[in-house]
Parts: structure tokens; C-alpha cells; sequence
């Protein structure tokens, strides 16, 4: 019985793949959300029901901000490098704090803030586990 577990688990993906599959997840994750972004400055999307322009200097600051910032951070993050990962937290803390410290200039979005949080407990896990099954 034993060794039919042995050869289970020689099946399955190493911690290390689960992490690159899932830091390859958030790289199309936030391509698609810089594109959004600049859907909404281009005029292609609204904010709210309203254009780029009529909304708030504060909102469009935030806008351009994560627009060139999530395209540079889908980059690293697609390449597994360290930068990206960085860059990758940074902007996931900064909507964080975005929309639970400042909710009157950009509103609540508590779902926002579980998914922020969530992906980033998950991706500490899969850190953790990905460098424990290394030192193995």
C-alpha cells in the first residue's frame, strides 16, 4: 500500500509548478485589468456611468496609475521574476488600502478587498510550501 502512495504522489505537480501556474494566473489577471483601465481613460468603458472625464482628479490619478502600473506588473509577473512579484503585492496593497481606507473618493468594494487579500494569502502558501518541498 505504500508504494502505491509513493507513485501517487510522484504524479503530482511539484509546489514549485503550482506556484509558477498561479503567479501566470495573476500575470493574465492583470493584463486584463490594465486594459480595463485604459478602456476607461480611452473612452471604451465607464466609471460609474460616467466618462474618464467627468469623474474625480482623484479617481483619474488612480486610473492612469494602475493602468501603466498593472501592464508592467503583468510583465514581471509573467516572467517569474522577483520585480514583478514585488509589484504585483504593492499594487494589490495599494487597492487594499484604496477602498477601505479612503472608501469616500473611491468607494467600497469589499469584494475587492477579500480577493486582494485572499490572493495574497494564497500566494504566501504556495511560497511556503513551494521553498518547504525544496529544502526537502
Amino acid at each position: 500500500m505504500p508504494g502505491v502512495f509513493v507513485e501517487l504522489m510522484k504524479r503530482v505537480p511539484s509546489f514549485q509548478f503550482l506556484l509558477n501556474a498561479y503567479v501566470r494566473m495573476l500575470a493574465i489577471f492583470m493584463l486584463i485589468a490594465g486594459l480595463s483601465y485604459w478602456g476607461a481613460i480611452l473612452g471604451v468603458r465607464f466609471i460609474d456611468g460616467a466618462s474618464f472625464e467627468d469623474i474625480g482628479v482623484q479617481v483619474q490619478s488612480s486610473i492612469i496609475f494602475f493602468a501603466i502600473l498593472d501592464l508592467v506588473t503583468a510583465i514581471g509577473l509573467w516572467l517569474l521574476s522577483s520585480w514583478g512579484t514585488v509589484m504585483w503585492l504593492f499594487r494589490s496593497l495599494a487597492q487594499v488600502v484604496m477602498y477601505s481606507v479612503f472608501p469616500v473618493v473611491f468607494g467600497r468594494s469589499p469584494a475587492e478587498v477579500v480577493f486582494y487579500i485572499s490572493a495574497i494569502a494564497l500566494y504566501l502558501v504556495l511560497l511556503y510550501l513551494a521553498e518547504r518541498e525544496e529544502l526537502a
